[in-house]
């Protein structure tokens, strides 16, 4: 918005002035506000990005991204709060070790405990955001480490005992997971492996589809926005590390309809991935979003969800997909806002729930 001086200005523009949200937040936070910085921790070199001051509020990514897919809340957040987005090890800008081990849940949950205490301080108890892969690590977490979380705020993102049931038993969850399948190389007949290359033209054909397309289309990203993914998608070995989190944990289903159980050694194992917690039952105040036109995870992952988080609030999105963060920036940066200030006092109708 154009300045004005105060004295020019109408009773009316004062007032528009006043309803619009900041000009940096309302055509979506730039690269540059962000600080960049390193941290050693359980022997990675994880890179991060950073706004504000205070209390910790930690954004974790899903695959195939990095930190930049927050840019937006981390901006609302950054206000007064620390806003840090974390390129989880093997992207980006992080370390990338080699193979499939480094990549197992437990060392990923260990990653975000010492990254956690190493920035929030030990025994501060922060809020934690995710979405994707990155909510799979933050539900283990969240279970395995309460006593560290004030919030949790899950966006479409699986929790892992309701992700083992879905896989299981609903063949709609089975047959969207077949990507699974391809990813950890258990091909059936006509299916081809995942092109793993990270050149820069590969990375730029990329960004010329799926979501950050639609996000340039629809006027919401810049050029310097794709460009932002292009230069994180043509990191050496980054496509190999994202599929190592699907590889190295099993993410997959028992069986599907191409894909009989006799050729599928492993799947996801809930009680794997939460050996050692004292309760599945998550009591840390949670909020889950979910755009209902997610066509990967799909809304069976909310049926019972209240049993295992039972202080519990749920925001739908009706005519959205997985990608709520960067499609509505800005209604769901004032979501965690109102969540994350304990201002989530919603009317009954409203689509959210909560212990009150």
């Amino acid at each position: 918005m154009r300045h004005l001086k105060a004295a020019t200005l109408t009773l009316g523009a004062m007032v528009l002035a006043a309803l619009l949200p900041s000009a940096a937040f309302a055509q979506g936070a730039t690269k540059a506000m962000f600080q960049d910085n390193y941290a050693e921790v359980n022997g990675q070199r994880l890179h991060y990005a950073s706004i504000g001051k205070g209390d910790l509020v930690l954004f974790l990514h899903g695959y195939p991204s990095f930190w930049y897919q927050w840019k937006d809340q981390m901006a609302e957040m950054g206000k007064d709060h620390l806003a840090v987005g974390l390129d989880m090890r093997g992207y980006n800008l992080s370390s990338r070790p080699e193979g499939l081990a480094p990549y197992e849940m437990t060392h990923l949950v260990e990653d975000l405990r010492q990254f956690a205490e190493k920035i929030a301080g030990k025994g501060k108890k922060f809020t934690l955001v995710a979405h994707d892969w990155g909510a799979n690590v933050s539900w283990v977490f969240a279970i395995l480490h309460p006593e560290m979380l004030e919030r949790l705020i899950i966006v479409n993102g699986a929790h892992p005992i309701l992700s083992e049931r879905e896989l299981r038993e609903n063949p709609a969850q089975r047959y969207a997971s077949n990507y699974f399948f391809v990813f950890n190389n258990y091909l059936a007949p006509g299916e081809q492996p995942v092109d793993e290359s990270t050149t820069v033209e590969t990375a730029t054909r990329r960004a010329h589809t799926g979501f950050v397309e639609a996000e340039v289309k629809a006027g919401r990203y810049t050029e310097a926005d794709r460009q932002a993914w292009i230069d994180a998608w043509s990191q050496p070995g980054s496509t190999t590390a994202g599929l190592n989190y699907y590889r190295a944990n099993h993410r997959n289903p028992p069986f599907n309809e191409t894909h009989p159980a006799s050729t599928i050694p492993r799947s996801w194992s809930a009680s794997e991935m939460l050996k050692g917690a004292k309760s599945t039952v998550l009591r840390v105040p949670t909020l889950v979003i979910w755009g209902m036109k997610d066509s990967a995870i799909l809304t069976g992952h909310l049926s019972g969800l209240e049993k295992l988080v039972p202080n519990l609030w749920v925001k739908l999105y009706p005519d959205d997909d997985h990608w709520i963060m960067l499609a509505k920036h800005l209604q769901l940066a004032q979501d965690m806002r109102r969540f994350i200030d304990g201002q989530a006092t919603f009317p009954k109708e409203s689509v959210y729930r909560g212990a009150r």
